[in-house]
Order: structure tokens, then sequence, then C-alpha cells
């Protein structure tokens, strides 16, 4: 069990050592995503990667695979390692439909 806590602990410094470009200039935004959300959001993409395991053979038959995965592994590990450090503006909506881009270039 020891050996366990160590290396989730050695996990999240190693996966939090992202290089620190906020995309605000307060300090608080980028200290709580360094803290908290990236590891939770870690843990989230763990957790999603094993739910995905079990639920993998109901959504065979059903041909979800794709929608599945993208919403228990894809957007936890988006979350966690391709959003810039500090930006939490996007929170909820990690891939722009078409719609959303029609909006945002209007």
């Amino acid at each position: 069990m020891r050996k366990m806590v160590i290396l989730l602990v050695v996990c999240f410094l190693f996966f939090n050592s992202t290089v620190s470009f906020a995309e605000t200039d307060d300090p608080f935004y980028v200290v709580g995503d360094v803290a908290l959300a990236r590891p939770m959001g870690f843990v989230a993409t763990v957790i999603g990667s094993a739910i995905f395991v079990v639920c993998l053979p109901f959504t065979l038959p059903s041909r979800s695979v794709k929608n599945t995965a993208d919403k228990l592994v894809g957007e936890p590990f988006r979350f966690t390692f391709k959003r810039p450090l500090g930006d939490f503006s996007t929170s909820g909506s990690w891939v722009q439909t078409d719609e959303s881009e029609k909006k945002t270039k209007q």
C-alpha cells in the first residue's frame, strides 16, 4: 500500500511539471490549477479509463465506443494535459462544435 501511495505522489509531481504559461494574470488560478485541478483531472482520467474498460462490452453492440471513450477518457485527458495553465474559461466544453465555432467568430 505504501508503494502505491509513493507511486501516485511521484506521478502527480511528474505530470504536473508543465510549462508555466498562464492565460490569466491572476496567480490564484495558476496555483489552484497546479495544486487541485490538474491532480483531480489526472485521477479522473485514470478512473475514467478503468470505467471505460468495464463498459466496453456494453458499448460495442450499440456502436457508441467512440462517444464513450471521449466522455470518460478524452475530456479528462484534455482538461489535464492540453489546457493552458490557469485557464478555466472553457470548463465543460473541451470540444468545440461547429455552432460554438461560428459564435466565437461572429
